[in-house]
């Protein structure tokens, strides 16, 4: 039985606190917070702390904040040669204090407080110092029923680069999307289905060989049209600057 301690109350943090809750073979031992009102609506079912210096032995201790805080944080903590893992995708292993067996544990998924995250879905990508902390952190991974990937600091933050991609440019484009058709009263759940049909695409096709559209075909009259039909300069920007980075991806002319 594993048994951890949580370090943080922010999304992840309070997402991977109900994974590990319903997970076999894991203990949340403790709950930290800086602020204990964040988490005393859990008092009931785990221990929790504001005091750094209360904190009990366990296996794993997970510190889920924001980047700018895991350096300082690690530093606070009152004991050394454990393990401790911080879940960012784009902070350093090295920024854990050299007093503890260091690590990465990074869920590579977008968490929003209210919504529901299937942690079965959910990669982990691990880092360690000390191949010994290695099993450990695989079984972790493997209770939550995650699969896990082995990353070094420069493929994480590859992966962490790409997922803002993916995920929040993705995600600005769907808002300008929903403000074009709010612009002409339309059901911006019209276009929900091609959102879907285009994630279940590159399941069996590299983004590549799916592109579609008047960039990949140079429909110069489509393309006009449309930049001329934006009206915020912003949104004719991003339009053109997409339009040529498909146009050079598929050996179009400028």
């Amino acid at each position: 039985m594993l048994s951890v301690v949580l370090i943080g109350a922010g999304n992840v943090a309070t997402h991977l606190y109900k994974a590990l809750k319903k997970a076999k073979d894991v203990t949340v031992l403790q709950w930290y917070n800086r602020n204990l009102k964040a988490i005393s609506p859990f008092k009931n079912d785990v221990n929790v702390t504001n005091n750094l210096d209360n904190l009990k032995q366990a296996d794993i201790y997970i510190i889920a904040v924001s980047d700018d805080a895991i350096k300082a944080l690690s530093t606070q903590l009152p004991f050394k040669n454990k393990l401790v893992v911080h879940t960012s995708g784009s902070v350093s292993l090295h920024d854990l204090d050299k007093k503890h067996r260091r690590g990465v544990f990074y869920p590579l998924q977008t968490f929003t407080k209210n919504a529901d995250i299937d942690f079965t879905e959910v990669p982990i990508c691990i880092e360690i110092e000390n191949k010994e902390d290695l099993k450990t952190l695989k079984e972790l991974s493997g209770a939550l029923g995650c699969r896990h990937y082995r990353v070094n600091s420069d493929q994480r933050a590859a992966l962490h680069l790409a997922a803002v991609f993916v995920n929040n440019f993705t995600n600005q484009l769907y808002r300008i999307g929903h403000e074009i058709t709010e612009s002409k009263s339309v059901d911006f759940n019209i276009l929900k289905p091609l959102i879907k049909e285009t994630a279940n695409k590159i399941e069996s096709l590299s983004p590549y060989m799916t592109q579609t559209g008047p960039a990949k075909r140079d429909d110069k009259k489509t393309i006009k049209k449309h930049i001329k039909a934006l009206d915020k300069d912003i949104h004719k920007d991003i339009y053109e600057l997409l339009t040529k980075s498909i146009k050079l991806t598929h050996g179009k002319k400028l």
